[in-house]
Order: structure tokens, then C-alpha cells, then sequence
């Protein structure tokens, strides 16, 4: 039985800050941010938005009232989570409307935790092909003002249905995973934005992909020229790059050549976006998907890392006809609304956090269709517009 991706969307907020003016705000030469990181632009979010909206927004991209009677199950996978107790998936079910007979459940393992669910998602509809699972990777990334990583933030979801007879992508048996107890990245409880060791952790991403990807071709013994593309996870599209030439170093035949092509179409999207944590590696796919010309039959890596650390290596098959299993990222793109630097400070300030006061929010110029109106009584309360 074929059992992987058959659909999937992408949804992030309406704002977005173009990372030239960050630079020059900064005083910091822009070609540190567009080159040396890789960036261009990056998602900003308002006070109305969350993980919660943002993944029910891409959600409901891809729902159909026949897809949601089979959906069993609903994964989010995030490392921003609003509760240390109840699950995301439950408001996320209840936004789009799904019977009461679903299973819901939130996972948590740095940027890792999507993979983990697909795997998981898998093993759902093997038990039970009837049956559909929704995996969404949902996380809002923050480093905080005028930080080190204040580059690499950013925010969105992407929504996949696993199930039988995918229309996307399905996923071969062999997968390696790896993990090691490592302090690279981590919030502790009381934090609401990340510290990292930026250059170590670079290096275990670099290490972990070099690990998962030698043992894989251990056991299956196949080899770079098996491979249409590896796509990565971008929490900044240079370490695609980075894990890549890892790989690769001074190879430069036809295959090397190929797979770095495909990676600079797997990068587009996130550069225009910034980090998803959990998302990154499944918007790097789409990016792809969307930016290359690959036929159905093609085998596609994919690398996913988490820091603290986990990393997996992982393959899928191209369906024919993918394409038409997606949402148009580039286009609705287009349409986003350019903030300045210091409406993006602003708004980077006016986020719900760890607030135990009553608030409420101005939700009437989101577009979105889900959005947070703000906390009463220590309860987050949500609308669908």
C-alpha cells in the first residue's frame, strides 16, 4: 500500500519586512542578510495571529467536506506552543469544524516535530487506510529586537493530509533518524524568545545530515545519482546551502550541479518568508515543487533537524499531476502588505506572550479567516471571520 503526502498548503501572516531596511536600520551592510544568511524578506506578526490561526488558516487551503469525513486525526507539530498543557490541535479542529470524533494531539522536539508526526501519520493510516491524518507544522519564530538572530525570524504553517494513494509525494520505507543530547537551541519555560549557539549549531546540523544521509545509503546502497533533488530544513536558506556542500564539497559533475540547482528552487519561498521551525523543511518542499520542472517517478531526500538534537533522513516518490495538489505560494505572496521598521518593532511588541491580563484585540483589518481576539479569564479566545 502507498501511504504519503497527498495534500498540502501553506499559510503565513499578511506583513511582511524586507530585510534591506532591517540592515540599514541596523547598520549592517544588507548583503549580511540577503548573502551571507540568505534572506530577503520575513513574515512580521500581528497580535491577532498565532500558531493556531496560521494553522487553521492552512488548513482550511487544502479541506474539502469529503476529505474532512475521513480525516482521523489531527497532529500539530510546533515549538510555539500557547499552553503547556492543552493541545493546539483541539483549537485548530474546533476553528475548522471537524467531527468530535477526531483524536487530537500537539508534539514538541525543536524544528524536528513535523517529521516525527508524518511518520507517526503514516503509521495511523497503515493501521487504518480508511483513514486520513492532517499533520500541521505551525511555529512563529523570535530571537527577540535587534539580536543576533533577529535575521532568521519569521512565521507561517504548512497543512498536509497523509493518507493511501497520495497525490504528492509518497514515502519509501527506509528512514534514518538520529539524536544526540545537545544544547545548541533552546526556550526555557520562562522565555519567550530562543537562545541559541548560532556557529555549534550549525556545525551538529551539518554533522546530523552527514549521519543520516551516509547510514541511509548504507542500507539501501543507493547513491547521490539516485536522487532528483534533497531538500532541507531552512530556519535561513544558507544552511540548506551549508548541509548540501557538506555533502557535496569539491564535486562538481552533472548530479552536483543538479542538486544545487534544486536547492536554489527549494529556497525561494523561505527566503521570502524566513523560519517556520517546523515548517521549514515542508515549505522548502513546496518551494521546489513549485520552482522546478521534476516528473512524476523522481525521488526526493528530505533532511529534517531539530535542534537539542534530533535529524532524519527521509525519501518520497513524485506523484503525477502533484502540482495540482497545492496551494500557489508565489502568488498569494504578491499580495502581502510591506510594513516599515518600526511598525514591524510595534508589532513585535504587541504579542499576547506570557500576559495573564485580560485583552482584547482589533482583529478588524486581519484578513485572515481565523484570528486570536484576544484573553479573558486566563482563556485565549479565537473567531473565524
Amino acid at each position: 500500500m502507498r501511504i504519503g503526502i497527498d495534500r498540502m498548503a501553506f499559510a503565513t501572516t499578511n506583513d511582511y519586512l524586507d530585510l534591506v531596511e532591517l540592515a540599514k536600520e541596523r547598520g549592517v551592510d544588507p548583503n549580511k542578510f540577503t548573502i551571507g544568511i540568505g534572506q530577503d524578506l520575513q513574515a512580521v506578526v500581528p497580535p491577532t495571529q498565532d500558531i493556531v490561526t496560521l494553522g487553521a488558516t492552512a488548513a482550511k487551503k487544502l479541506l474539502t467536506p469529503e476529505l474532512e469525513k475521513n480525516i482521523s486525526t489531527v497532529i500539530v507539530a510546533t515549538e510555539s506552543g500557547i499552553d503547556n498543557s492543552k493541545a493546539s490541535a483541539i483549537y485548530i479542529k474546533h476553528l475548522l469544524g471537524l467531527s468530535d470524533f477526531t483524536r487530537t494531539v500537539e508534539m514538541k522536539a525543536a524544528c524536528y516535530s513535523a517529521t516525527a508526526a508524518i511518520q507517526f501519520a503514516k503509521g495511523v493510516v497503515a493501521l487504518n487506510p480508511q483513514e486520513t491524518v492532517l499533520v500541521i507544522a505551525a511555529d512563529i519564530a523570535r530571537y527577540g529586537l535587534n539580536t543576533p538572530g533577529e535575521v532568521t525570524q519569521g512565521a507561517g504553517a504548512v497543512a498536509m493530509l497523509i493518507s493511501r494513494n497520495p497525490h504528492i509525494l509518497t514515502l519509501e520505507d527506509t528512514t534514518v533518524a538520529y539524536s544526540k543530547d545537545i544544547m545548541d537551541f533552546w526556550r526555557p519555560l520562562y522565555a519567550t524568545e530562543a537562545l541559541v549557539d548560532g556557529k555549534y549549531s550549525t556545525n551538529v546540523y551539518i554533522e546530523f545530515f552527514l549521519q543520516t544521509f551516509t547510514r541511509y545509503q548504507q542500507l539501501t546502497g543507493r547513491e547521490l545519482a539516485d536522487f532528483a533533488a534533497l531538500t532541507f530544513h531552512m530556519p535561513f536558506t544558507k544552511m540548506g546551502k551549508k548541509g548540501l556542500e557538506g555533502l557535496l564539497k569539491d564535486r562538481n559533475d552533472e548530479v552536483a550541479q543538479r542538486l544545487r540547482t534544486q536547492l536554489t528552487a527549494s529556497q525561494l519561498f523561505s527566503r521570502q518568508v524566513g523560519n517556520l521551525y517546523t515548517g521549514s523543511l515542508y515549505l522548502s518542499l513546496m518551494s521546489l515543487l513549485q520552482n522546478s520542472d521534476l516528473r512524476a517517478g523522481s525521488r526526493i531526500g528530505l533532511f529534517s533537524y531539530g535542534s537539542g538534537a534530533e535529524g532524519e533522513f527521509y525519501t518520497g516518490i513524485l506523484e503525477d499531476g502533484y502540482e495540482h495538489y497545492m496551494n500557489n505560494i508565489q502568488e498569494e505572496l504578491k499580495h502581502r502588505h510591506q510594513v516599515s521598521v518600526a511598525e514591524y518593532e510595534k508589532l513585535f511588541s504587541s504579542q499576547l506572550g506570557m500576559n495573564d491580563r485580560d485583552i482584547e484585540f482589533d482583529v478588524t483589518n486581519d484578513p485572515l479567516p481565523f484570528v486570536l481576539k484576544g484573553q479573558k479569564d486566563h482563556q485565549r479566545i479565537y473567531e473565524a471571520k
